[in-house]
């Protein structure tokens, strides 16, 4: 349940990772250009700001501790951004101590072994090994970027998880392995053991693999991307987060916990030594969730977050809460039937308007955790909405990417992300990426005050930044 909700980011909060020093803290990185370093507060549940570290000149997209040595007896914090650069801190200390350059676009994973080597991802599918402040190695044989990184215990042994699909074992700088089985871009990596290792993708799905090679397990539960996956301290069990608003909880194989979130996007998470899970999600407020009883927030901030989840417009296009007909729906009613499992959803339609429910097993009651929004089954005359393909859109654009060339149909929803459209949009259509900006920017242009999420128009990285 809820512990606290923590403000200070001003956007996405991107990365997130658990803290040696103070002990019980962590630090966080934001679209915002800044890393923020929290301590738990003594008195109350919450935690306090102890300083927030600047040195990006652009979104801050990854972090990760860099162990305690006799130089830095309390560590240092890495961040990765997208100016390229990997800035390095120290936890008392705003401004960094050095800035490592070498990737030639974003850097969006770092991870750290032992002694003070640090291994970094980037967009221009290329890893590096960093040792203080100089690069040892370059790691090249991915096709596409590289989202996920992780150093392994047994000693120089590395993985790389990238946008080709693929998980890559490196040792001593050569592949020795790649791993295939993810069908879209591998967003992911947590290590269990010295010999198996977790993934997340974009297929909505996790991996539990041997380095060895093979995949013992495929774990399916989420209905979109997932963004980041974290271990638990001492066991297998296991968190997850993604694009369908959602956090989830796996103990022994099963998704034994869903927590819906008030933002589309639930970036990141890191689970703390106490077993207390941290989440960063798009609306750049980080959340704390715990089990322990004296953790747990107050009845009012609890009430406050569920008003705020129960206020969420859901829109039916993601196909998170499966096909939706509006007009086949029960009244209140069906929720005086219990839920089967924990995170069952359940769609009532009460005055014309339908909403969502999930059932919480430790309550034992239904929560609402949205309105789903234009899902009235309604014609163009009445709502204003295109039909594209057979579904409905409140515009469908028409795009020619050169002059000779074929146009092309681009169907949008005002609650959409500009970004997220404009990236599946060159996919589909097996465009150059290098339009993406030119395409957000015109949905942006054309649905000037539209939007239902407050995406910033002056800088909003791809879906993915």
């Amino acid at each position: 349940r809820l512990r606290c909700s923590l403000l200070g980011h001003g956007q996405d909060v991107r990365g997130l990772t658990r803290g040696l020093f103070p002990e019980g803290g962590f630090v966080s990185v934001s679209r915002d250009r800044t890393a923020r370093l929290w301590a738990p507060d003594g008195l109350n549940r919450g935690f306090t700001e102890m300083h927030c570290m600047s040195g990006h000149s652009n979104f801050v997209s990854c972090v990760c501790i860099i162990p305690p040595s006799d130089l830095y007896p309390r560590g240092l914090i890495a961040t990765g951004g997208n100016d390229h650069n990997i800035c390095v801190f120290t936890i008392d200390n705003p401004a960094p101590l050095y800035v490592l350059k070498g990737h030639k676009n974003t850097v969006c994973s770092l991870s750290s072994g032992k002694f003070g080597t640090l291994l970094s991802g980037s967009w221009d599918t290329t890893a590096k090994v960093w040792l203080n402040d100089r690069c040892m190695m370059t790691l090249q044989g991915h096709t596409a970027a590289i989202w996920a990184v992780k150093i392994l215990p047994e000693q120089g042994l590395m993985l790389t998880g990238s946008a080709d699909k693929t998980i890559k074992l490196w040792k001593a700088g050569r592949c020795e392995r790649t791993f295939t089985g993810h069908e879209d871009c591998v967003r992911g990596l947590a290590i269990l053991s010295e010999t198996e290792f977790l993934s997340c993708a974009n297929d909505a799905s996790v991996r539990r693999w041997q380095i060895s090679g093979e995949c013992l397990q495929v774990y399916y539960g989420h209905t979109n991307y997932i963004y980041s996956i974290s271990v638990f301290p001492r066991c297998k069990d296991f968190v997850t987060t993604g694009e369908d608003r959602s956090l989830r909880i796996w103990k022994q194989g099963e998704c034994t916990q869903t927590i819906r979130l008030p933002a589309q996007s639930v970036w990141c998470c890191c689970v703390l030594d106490n077993g207390d899970i941290v989440v960063g999600a798009s609306d750049g407020i980080i959340r704390v969730f715990t089990e322990s009883l004296e953790r747990t927030a107050s009845a009012e901030e609890i009430q406050a977050f569920e008003n705020e989840l129960a206020q969420t417009s859901i829109d039916p296009k993601t196909g998170d809460l499966g096909d939706i007909n509006a007009d086949d729906l029960p009244g209140r009613e069906h929720l005086k039937d219990p839920g089967t499992r924990d995170g069952q959803t359940r769609l009532i339609k009460d005055n014309g308007k339908v909403e969502a429910y999930q059932w919480s097993v430790s309550e034992g009651r239904w929560i609402k955790i949205g309105d789903v929004v234009g899902s009235s089954g309604a014609t163009q005359q009445t709502s204003g909405k295109v039909l594209f393909e057979g579904k409905e859109y409140d515009y469908v654009f028409t795009i020619d990417v050169n002059e000779n060339g074929p146009s092309y149909k681009l169907p949008y929803n005002i609650t959409d992300d500009p970004w997220l459209t404009a990236y599946n949009f060159l996919q589909k259509n097996d465009l150059n990426p290098m339009f993406l900006d030119q395409v957000a920017k015109f949905i942006m242009d054309n649905t000037k005050g539209q939007t239902l999420l407050s995406t910033s128009n002056q800088f909003s990285d791809p879906f993915t930044g």
